[in-house]
C-alpha cells in the first residue's frame, strides 16, 4: 500500500512541480491530449486495488478526453473554413473589377472629373451642406437644400475651382447629425494583403470590402 501510494504521488507530484497550469495554457492541443491520456493511464495503474476509484470518475475523464479531441477538430475545421471564405471573397470581388460601386467614405480624391454620391440622411433635414476640406484646411461648401433619406450630390471640381487632391468630406444637415456619405466610383482592382482583401476604388483609394455598400454593374468604359 505504501509503495503504491508513493508511486501515485511521484507521478502527479512531478507534474505539479513543473507548473501544470503553464503547460495547459502553452502546450498545443495534441500535447495536452497526450498528457491527459498518460495521466489517466498512470492513475489506473497506480490505484489502490483494495480501494479502487469510482467508475464514474473514469467515465468523466474519458468524456473530457473526447471533448478535448472534438475541440481540436473544430479548431482545424474553423481555420480551413476561414481560408475557403477568404478565397471565395477574393474571387467574388475580383469578378466585380470594372464595375461601379458605392463606398461609405469620409475622404474623396478629385482629379478634375465629376464625382457623384449620396448623403444618407437620418431624417428630414431643412437644409444640408456638403463640406469639402482640402489639405490646406480650406473648406468648400455645397448646398444640397432640404431633403430626407438618400440625398444625391455631384462634385464638379472645375465649377467649384477645386484643385486635384484628397479632400475630407462631411455632411452637415440641419438636425446636427452626422450621416453616412456614399461615393459612387469605379472598382479598379482587388489585392490580397496577407490575410485581408484590399480594394482600389477610383476617387477614393484603398478601401476595406466592408466599406462597399453596393455594386451597380459595369460602367461601360
Amino acid at each position: 500500500m505504501v509503495t503504491t501510494n508513493h508511486a501515485t504521488n511521484t507521478q502527479f507530484g512531478s507534474t505539479s512541480n513543473t507548473g501544470s497550469n503553464k503547460i495547459a495554457t502553452q502546450a498545443p492541443t495534441d500535447a495536452n491530449k497526450d498528457m491527459f491520456t498518460k495521466l489517466l493511464v498512470a492513475q489506473i495503474q497506480n490505484q489502490d486495488p483494495l480501494s479502487p476509484q469510482d467508475p464514474t470518475q473514469y467515465v468523466n475523464q474519458l468524456s473530457q478526453l473526447s471533448q478535448t479531441e472534438a475541440l481540436q477538430n473544430l479548431s482545424q475545421t474553423t481555420t480551413a473554413s476561414a481560408s475557403v471564405l477568404q478565397s471565395l471573397q477574393t474571387l467574388a470581388m475580383g469578378g466585380q473589377v470594372g464595375s461601379e460601386v458605392t463606398v461609405a467614405t469620409d475622404t474623396v480624391r478629385l482629379d478634375g472629373s465629376k464625382v457623384n454620391g449620396t448623403v444618407q440622411l437620418n431624417g428630414l433635414s431643412a437644409g444640408t451642406s456638403l463640406v469639402l476640406t482640402g489639405g490646406d484646411g480650406q473648406q468648400h461648401a455645397i448646398d444640397l437644400g432640404p431633403g430626407s433619406g438618400a440625398q444625391s450630390f455631384t462634385i464638379d471640381p472645375d465649377a467649384l475651382g477645386l484643385a486635384p487632391g484628397t479632400y475630407k468630406i462631411q455632411a452637415k444637415p440641419s438636425d446636427g447629425s452626422a450621416p453616412t456619405i456614399e461615393v459612387a466610383a469605379r472598382l479598379n482592382s482587388v489585392r490580397v494583403n496577407g490575410a485581408s482583401v484590399v480594394l482600389q476604388v477610383a476617387n477614393i483609394g484603398e478601401v476595406d470590402p466592408s466599406a462597399v455598400t453596393g455594386f451597380n454593374g459595369k460602367t461601360g468604359s
